[in-house]
């Protein structure tokens, strides 16, 4: 399976001339959970693919390694002691066993970013039947559409092997995007439209005639 162009150093390389970063970690015993809690949170950020505890796996890239080379750095200074070693995996089969498992992890994500997509749009259907198609209902969508883009883009760049699913699941945001914008056209018509009385928080039309 052919890893993704836009991964730097991992090219067209076969399995047997890919590199890899084998990392350890391991964290003082008795202190603070903190030093331990940003360890995993970077390491799975990178689309790390643990072997067993504190024992993980990720392809050798420009991107990764400077990540990793910091992470083991702060490690050691606070007390910890962590290991980043460039290893090549020469059993093809034990290397696509890896990459099997990697991209699973990456799909079950992509899978998650399109259930909560839906929720999304229910939410939106809500507001409609409720009649609230009003501005500030449409900055807390705006927020929610934000936020599924950021998850969507950090996949993305841990999505090493181009994992099923990715494709769904920008489609998926996409639609959201769509859907937020007829929203839009919706609450601007409602704000313009309504009561001249009424003026809350929501959009105002102003002429040339106001003193």
């Amino acid at each position: 399976m052919k890893p993704r162009d836009d991964s730097a150093g991992l090219g067209s390389c076969s399995p047997v001339t890919r590199d890899w970063l084998l990392i350890t970690v391991s964290t003082p015993g008795g202190g603070s959970s903190t030093l331990r809690v940003y360890a995993w949170r970077n390491l799975r950020s990178l689309g790390a693919h643990y072997l067993q505890q504190s024992v993980c796996l990720l392809p050798a890239t420009p991107r990764t390694t400077r990540a990793v080379a910091r992470l083991v750095t702060r490690l050691r200074a606070e007390g910890g002691r962590g290991e980043m070693l460039r290893i090549k995996l020469t059993d093809s089969q034990q290397e696509t066993t890896v990459i099997d498992a990697i991209q699973r992890e990456r799909t079950d994500e992509y899978h998650e970013v399109v259930g909560s997509t839906r929720l999304f749009h229910e939410e939106l259907a809500l507001e409609r039947r409720r009649g609230r198609a009003m501005y500030t209902e449409l900055e807390e969508s705006d927020a929610d559409l934000a936020r599924h883009q950021r998850w969507l883009a950090a996949i993305r760049a841990r999505d090493y092997f181009d994992a099923p699913g990715g494709e769904e699941a920008a489609a998926a945001v996409a639609s959201c995007e769509e859907a937020l914008a007829r929203f839009e056209s919706e609450a601007l018509a409602a704000e313009l439209d309504g009561p001249a009385s009424d003026t809350g928080t929501g959009l105002r039309a102003v002429d040339g005639t106001d003193g």
